[in-house]
């Protein structure tokens, strides 16, 4: 379904003047952050609407002529950066006039009302708690400037985008993964192998993530299952989550773990590789075979479609497994990293 975010004008997009009317060019101001706060919001999937109550547009109180240098000044300022309104809605009604149409009211909403628009993963953008108001009156989450400023806006909105659902059932295993890549929510990993829980709650702690993983396999055949389908489920997940990766830092680590250290490169560029240089002294470690770890980082890469080099060196085994894991967390960490207010893609090819 279609998404939007409907953004209010003055005080939102324009400083309001004292006198509360943008009617003249000479008052025309952004507010802080407004135009790359709007520049950031390009790319993520979302129809920019421009909703502002005018008040008495058109009458004596507010001729049209003066409205329009103002607004056309807004748009094509915006214009120049990128930003381009999918629809604009003005209401030109006075307060006292208490026209439905007039926010917070929904009246000049007709259009997004049809149930084409998944109002739930929309949002307004306004500087009053009315805007607020009209937020909850059209069914959408509301965000105020004034309290909170652009670049907290821009993140509150991107990062909703950076978590995603996967469940995959087989004859072999139930799974469901939830990755949210900013540490957004509980954390609770149960896969029935209790090394790989020790191992993937590496991501949690050192990758940042807020990871949720369920999984019933047919442990009573082997292990093999439940550790491939968890890797792809979980690499589907975090694929997903990584959206359009406008921003991200697509490279990353190397660290230390007592006797043993680990390499592990990675590049989200959308091609999967694995190259793996890991020898290990035992079949088991806990419950989980060494054999299936190279195993899990192949359907891992393949699901991610990423590029991962994994090379590790030890004594311990327990540590040579955790050192891996802790460094893949680290490298997805920072090859995940986005600016907020960058959405370039990291790529010359200019696809990902």
């Amino acid at each position: 379904m279609r998404k939007v975010i409907f953004i209010d004008r003055d005080g939102t997009l324009l400083r309001e003047p004292a006198d509360e009317q943008i009617d003249a060019l000479e008052k025309v101001a952004f507010v802080p952050g407004a135009i790359s706060g709007m520049k950031a919001l390009t790319g993520l999937g979302y129809e920019l609407v421009m909703a502002s109550n005018q008040d008495g547009l058109g009458t004596s109180a507010f001729p049209e002529e003066t409205f329009w240098p103002a607004q056309n000044f807004l748009l094509d300022t915006l214009k120049g950066e990128g930003v381009v309104f999918d629809d604009i809605l003005i209401d030109k009604h006075f307060p006292a006039d208490n026209s439905p149409c007039r926010k917070p009211g929904t009246g000049m909403f007709g259009k997004y009302l049809d149930g084409t628009y998944d109002l739930a993963a929309s949002w307004v953008i306004g500087d009053r708690e009315t805007d607020l108001e009209l937020a909850r009156n059209l069914g959408c989450k509301g965000l105020q400037v004034g309290p909170l400023s652009w670049e907290q806006i821009v993140e509150t909105i991107r990062s909703s985008e950076r978590c995603a659902v996967v469940a995959r059932k087989t004859r072999e295993t139930d799974i469901y993964v939830r990755v949210d890549l900013d540490g957004k929510g509980a954390s609770a990993i149960d896969t029935g192998l209790k090394f790989l829980d020790h191992m993937l709650q590496q991501l949690v702690t050192h990758g940042g993530l807020a990871l949720e993983i369920r999984c019933k396999g047919d442990l009573e055949v082997d292990e093999h299952h439940t550790m491939e389908d968890v890797a792809i489920a979980l690499g589907e997940a975090i694929r997903q989550a990584l959206g359009d990766k406008r921003g991200i830092g697509r490279y990353g680590f190397a660290l230390p773990m007592d006797e043993s250290r680990a390499i592990v490169l990675l590049d989200l560029g959308g091609r999967s590789e694995l190259v793996w240089d890991v020898e290990f002294t035992r079949e088991y470690v806990g419950d989980v075979p060494t054999e299936m770890f190279k195993h899990f980082f192949k359907s891992l890469s393949s699901a991610l479609q990423a590029n991962i080099y994994v090379q590790a060196r030890g004594e311990n085994n327990h540590h040579l497994a955790e050192g891996i894991y802790k460094a893949f967390a680290r490298t997805l960490k920072q090859a995940a990293a986005r600016n907020v207010f960058s959405y370039d893609l990291p790529s010359s090819k200019g696809l990902l």
